[in-house]
């Protein structure tokens, strides 16, 4: 006669393998809205440069960054450097890198873009 108890070796396994990889899979969606997050911050900058470029390119400096902050948020602590360079007028957006939501930042990401300059 079997014992009572053949069979059962393995009873449980399941939860104990599924609660030792919650972290690990709670690390990676974290990781990978990390990723997300900075990758978004890259095409704001991008954009927020490229508008302010055209904007202080045809109204002057003012205009410059008032273009690069219409899109951006306070959470993103926006740097805007505008000037022309020769025939181009160039300007410089830096975000902070957000980590995990836009508020808590570290670092910075720099967004270039250009215009001609409007003749007079």
């Amino acid at each position: 006669m079997p014992s009572r108890r053949a069979g059962r070796g393995d009873r449980g396994q399941v939860a104990v393998e599924f609660v030792g990889m919650v972290p690990l899979i709670l690390l990676l969606v974290a990781a990978v809205w990390e990723c997300v997050l900075i990758g978004y911050a890259f095409s704001l900058a991008g954009n927020a440069a490229d508008e302010a470029a055209r904007a202080g390119a045809v109204k002057g400096d003012s205009a410059c960054e008032a273009a690069a902050r219409k899109h951006i948020g306070e959470a993103w602590n926006l740097k805007v450097e505008c000037g022309p360079s020769g025939d181009i007028y160039s300007a410089k957006v830096t975000l902070a890198i957000p980590v995990f939501y836009p508020g808590l930042n570290f670092g910075g990401i720099d967004g270039t873009g250009g215009a001609a300059m409007e003749k007079e």
